[in-house]
């Protein structure tokens, strides 16, 4: 009994985590998809109520040292990640966001592991040669094919969120410096609403979904996932950010009537089977 609770603890916070990144697909989705906020305005806001909630979390679970964290290059690409994000949802749905999203960090960090020395048995090779061909069909040019400006921002929100991952591994306590990351993050985004204040435009709606993407979806949610890494090795925790993508499509379905095309699906199963492949093939004793 004692051993089965913490494992169940796991799956549920893992689980909530999962839909709390989803969530954050769906609310840009729902908040720029009828125009009621515009891009920039709402990664300032997504930005800025992560940071208070997350200073006001470290603070209260933390104390001093909750000012302490976080650093500025992790800081720009988590601010790189989140603006590239908002604006690929200019013109891309939920579902395909978020397989482009999390395709390109998987299979960004499972480069990196290859850049740095590691060999894998051939099952990661496989794994990754079959993500990249889903990847690759996906973005291809044709009537269901997501905007190629789109899939190049979701993209390049993928490998900055995969960079930004990687450069936090091994740093301290995650909450303060996710919270300090934030916190130097949201000057940068409110520096480009400045710069495009001519293009902003901002509505309750809009503002009320950029508060819930920031505060509940980033951070509560990061936090849910922090406590659900205690009990995921770090192939588990790989493999579990998978299912975000399909979750994603569910919640663009239920929530904004978007259609799920026959190219996402064989490009899901493509992606997101090559990479669980990938990772679920262990590299040799080193």
């Amino acid at each position: 009994m004692n051993r089965s609770d913490p494992a169940l603890s796991t799956v549920l916070l893992t689980a909530v985590a999962m839909i709390a990144f989803a969530a954050n697909s769906v609310l840009c989705r729902m908040a720029l998809a009828p125009a009621a906020i515009d891009p920039a305005s709402f990664t300032s806001l997504r930005m800025v109520s992560g940071a208070v909630t997350l200073w006001l979390l470290s603070m209260i679970l933390g104390g001093r040292k909750a000012a302490r964290g976080g650093n500025w290059e992790g800081a720009a690409y988590l601010f790189l990640y989140a603006i590239s994000f908002s604006f690929a949802y200019m013109s891309l749905s939920a579902g395909t966001g978020a397989l482009l999203l999390f395709g390109s960090v998987q299979i960004a960090m499972i480069a990196w592991a290859l850049v740095v020395g590691e060999r894998p048995r051939p099952g990661r090779w496989i794994g990754m040669i079959v993500a990249l061909v889903g990847f690759v069909y996906l973005v291809l040019p044709g009537v269901t094919a997501p905007s190629p400006t789109g899939a190049a921002l979701m993209t390049t929100a993928g490998i900055a969120w995969a960079f930004y991952s990687l450069r936090r591994r091994g740093h301290g306590d995650p909450l303060p410096e996710t919270a300090g990351n934030f916190a130097r993050a949201a000057p940068m985004a409110l520096a480009v609403s400045l710069v495009l204040a001519g293009k902003a435009h901002v509505s309750p709606q809009g503002i009320i979904l950029a508060v819930m993407s920031g505060a509940l979806a980033s951070g509560l949610g990061y936090v849910v996932w922090y406590a659900a890494l205690r009990g995921l090795t770090a192939s588990g925790a790989a493999i579990s950010q998978i299912s975000v993508a399909p979750i994603a499509a569910l919640g663009g379905i239920i929530f904004l009537g978007e259609a799920l095309s026959g190219r996402i699906v064989i490009a899901s199963v493509l992606i997101l089977g090559g990479i669980a492949l990938a990772l679920l093939s262990r590299s040799p004793a080193r």
